[in-house]
Formats: C-alpha cells, sequence, structure tokens
C-alpha cells in the first residue's frame, strides 16, 4: 500500500507536508481550545462528571449540572440527573417541574404524564402552575397514543463563497491531448444550495425498525452554471439490534438533473454497523455497491465513459474524552470501474479525523482527511503518457448554534440551528488539471420536525 502511495504523486514529500501541516494544525487548535475551556470552566465553573459522582445527593449542586447539560443539548444526561433527584427529593415540586418541561422537550409522553400525575397529587401547586400541566397534559395524550408510523421532516438552506470554483491549477497551466495550455483565471463564486428530506419510519418490535427517506437537493451558482443541478433520492433502510451490535442494510436510488451535462441515474445498496465497547469506545464498519449511469438519451458522446461500478469499505472508531470533547478517525477504501472508458477506472484511500467539542456556548467540529487517488489508465484525452494520480488533503472547522439558544421565543424546542463553516481542500497531482487549492465558506441553517 504504501508503494502505491508513494507513486501517486510525482512528489510525495509534498503530500506528506500537506497531511503534518494541517495535522499541527488539528493539534494546535486542540491545545488552544482545551486550554480556552479550561479557562472557561475556571470563569463559569462548569460542573464535571465527577463532581456529581462524589456529590450524588447535593441537591444544588446537581440542579446545576442539569441546567448546564440542557443548554448543551444532553438531555439525556439532564433527565437522568433530574429523575434521581426527584426520587431523592419527592417533596420537591421545583424538581418536579423542571423534569416535566425537559421532558415535553425531548417528546418523551409516557414519563411525562407519569410526572403529571405527581403533581396533580400535590397541594402545594400553584393554581397558574397546575393550569397549565393540565393543558400538557391534554397535548401529551394525543401523543402516547401508539402510531404505526412516525413521520418527521428535515430542512437546510446554505450559502457557500469560493475562491477557486472552476478548480484552476496552482500554475495555470493544464494538460490537453498531451500539450501544455495556458488555463483560465481562478474564479470566485457563491452556491446557493436547499435539501429536503421526508422519513417515515415504523417500529418493528423493540429492536428493530425500518425507514423509508425521500430527498430533494438544488444547488445554483450565481456566476457559473456548469455544476447547477437537482437531484432526488429515495432510501430504504432497516436498523435491528443483534445483541450489543447495531446493523442496518440499506437501498438508496438517486437521480441527478445537471444543467450542462448529462443527468445521471444510480442505485447502491450496504450494510453498516457499530458496537459499543465499555461507556467510551464505539466501533463501526460498512461495505457498500453501488452502480452510477448517463441519461441514454444524452447528445454527449463522452458522457456514458464515467458510467461505473464501485465496492466501497469503511471502518471507524469514536471516542468520547467526557462530556465536552470526542474523537473520530476513519479508514476507507474503494475500486471503482467504468463500464466503457478503462481511463476512468481508480482506487481510493481515505484518512480522517475529526475533533468534536461541545461548549456550553456551541458546538465546534474540527477534521481534516486525506484521499489518495490511483487511476488504472491513462487518459489520451488529457495526457496519454501519465497515469493520473493524486492526493487531497481537507481541512474543515465547523461551528453549529441553536437559534433557540440565542432567541428562545423563535426556537423553544431548539430544533432550529445555524452553522458556519470553512474548508481547505489542497489537491497536489502529476497531472495539472488535478492540481489546486481552494477554500470555501459557507453559511448554512437547518431545522429537523416531527410531523405527527
Amino acid at each position: 500500500m504504501f508503494k502505491k502511495i508513494y507513486y501517486m504523486s510525482l512528489d510525495f514529500k509534498n503530500k506528506i507536508s500537506i497531511f503534518f501541516k494541517y495535522f499541527l494544525i488539528i493539534s494546535f487548535s486542540i491545545i488552544l481550545i482545551i486550554t480556552s475551556t479550561n479557562a472557561a470552566d475556571a470563569v463559569s465553573k462548569n460542573i464535571t462528571y465527577m463532581q456529581i459522582l462524589q456529590n450524588p445527593n447535593d441537591l444544588d449542586l446537581n440542579l446545576k449540572y442539569a441546567q448546564q447539560q440542557g443548554k448543551m443539548g444532553n438531555y439525556k444526561q439532564t433527565i437522568s440527573t433530574l429523575e434521581r433527584l426527584n426520587m431523592l427529593y419527592p417533596d420537591n415540586i421545583e424538581i418536579k417541574l423542571y423534569l416535566l418541561s425537559i421532558l415535553v422537550q425531548t417528546d418523551s409522553p409516557e414519563k411525562a404524564i407519569g410526572i403529571i400525575e405527581e403533581i396533580k397529587l400535590r397541594t402545594d401547586v400553584s393554581s397558574e402552575d397546575l393550569e397549565s400541566v393540565k393543558e400538557i397534559e391534554e397535548e401529551l395524550k394525543g401523543r402516547s397514543e401508539p402510531k404505526l408510523w412516525n413521520f418527521s421532516a428535515d430542512i437546510s438552506l446554505g450559502v457557500t463563497h469560493t475562491d477557486n470554483v472552476n478548480n484552476v491549477s496552482k500554475t495555470r497551466k493544464q494538460n490537453d491531448s498531451d500539450a501544455v495550455t495556458d488555463f483560465t483565471k481562478p474564479k470566485h463564486d457563491r452556491t446557493l444550495s436547499g435539501s429536503l428530506g421526508l422519513s417515515a419510519t415504523r417500529s418493528l418490535g423493540e429492536a428493530s425498525s425500518f425507514m423509508i427517506n425521500l430527498s430533494q437537493t438544488k444547488s445554483e451558482q450565481y456566476f457559473e452554471t456548469s455544476d447547477d443541478f437537482e437531484s432526488y433520492g429515495l432510501t430504504l433502510a432497516l436498523d435491528t439490534m443483534l445483541g450489543n451490535q447495531s446493523l442496518s442494510p440499506y437501498l438508496i436510488l438517486g437521480k441527478t438533473d445537471y444543467q450542462d451535462d448529462a443527468d445521471s441515474f444510480s442505485f447502491m445498496y450496504g450494510i453498516g454497523g457499530y458496537f459499543s465497547v465499555g461507556d467510551r469506545n464505539s466501533f463501526s464498519y460498512g461495505y457498500s455497491y453501488s452502480d452510477s449511469k448517463a441519461n441514454r438519451n444524452t447528445s454527449d458522446s463522452t458522457a456514458r465513459d464515467t458510467n461505473s461500478i464501485a465496492h466501497g469499505y469503511t471502518l471507524g472508531h469514536d471516542y468520547i474524552f467526557n462530556e465536552l470533547i470526542s474523537t473520530s478517525v476513519g479508514l476507507g477504501y474503494s475500486d471503482s470501474d467504468a463500464i466503457v472508458d478503462a481511463g476512468n477506472d481508480y482506487e481510493t484511500y481515505d484518512f480522517s479525523l475529526r475533533l468534536n467539542l461541545a461548549f456550553p456556548w456551541a458546538y465546534v467540529s474540527i477534521g481534516d482527511a486525506l484521499s489518495f487517488n490511483d487511476y488504472k489508465k491513462a487518459d489520451s484525452s488529457i495526457n496519454s503518457n501519465i497515469i493520473r494520480s493524486d492526493a487531497t488533503n481537507t481541512f474543515d472547522i465547523m461551528l453549529t448554534k441553536a437559534v433557540g439558544d440565542l432567541f428562545p421565543s423563535l426556537d423553544p424546542n431548539r430544533g432550529l440551528f445555524v452553522t458556519l463553516s470553512y474548508e481547505k481542500v489542497i489537491s497536489e497531482a502529476n497531472i495539472l488539471n488535478y492540481d489546486y487549492i481552494a477554500n470555501s465558506f459557507s453559511l448554512g441553517i437547518s431545522r429537523s420536525m416531527r410531523l405527527n
């Protein structure tokens, strides 16, 4: 494998330097963020889970911890803490009311109705609070009725600014039919994208569920239109637990309509799984088979040259340090075989690292990914003497914030999120056309909601 990687570029040292450059950036970011986290802890006196373990009966400390976890969106920890406090302090009406408010937010009608029954038996509840509780009870009774299907929707909108949307090489030169010609100048452009997903899920017993998802995505550039597209997808998936393992076989059908290129059709099937080892470690794995074909009716005679089948394999590991910090490592391999033109046959090796930070003020994710492409035959339309090989390094950082944290009245259930991100792509290749650098800044908003 190392031999393959070595020959994937004319300058392998450059590829390694890219990786270490961004690895150092990530490492420095980790140190800086952890340092700032420690400083923030000293100022805001964030309560750790270890403190809770050492003081499980401290009412004030546990309430502050529950509030802290609620602000971070860790409702599971919040509910667990409040349920324990409710057992320790059964006469504390404030705990019951706080727990009820969280259960309503997390759509836990059965548990919420149980707490409501406890509150109704009390004589020290104000008439105003009691009236509110009764209104919640009426609403939850409708929710608690078992449903064969649960429906949900996911909506997102975003805008991205890229400084090299046409992927112009660093030298502004390109290979064309064994000759070297001038490339166009790098173009700045904005891309507006939106997506809608509708899902229907049905429970199949206690350990399994079946899901159907319909999706639509549209992307339009402000200046350039060549990459504009609209895509549609249908996903069928089964999620089941076998012991401590989760297995999810799936089938995905897709259609993409391009502005200037031939439309394409694809289908993919595969299986993914994960299992946990202790409370901190989880491992994932997956296999996929995909088949992609261009529209037969296209006027582009070369469109079907990229028709291909591909086999993909993935491995992943997630580690949770504490309630604030977690990491992800991923490995991937895929083999794509073109049906017509062997110049489009290639193998891909992927390696990725990601650091996730759940701050009280925002969710931050920092990642770096390396991708090595090894083509099997030269493309005569570009350069008949060189078989393409390239290495792409992608560094990104994302910051996500719930709108409800800033404007509670606009988003009381904290289901609306704003994401700000930056991405830098560096591609090192032995063919000028694929040797480029691009920077992108994105702003997006997304919302997930239940429909029944």
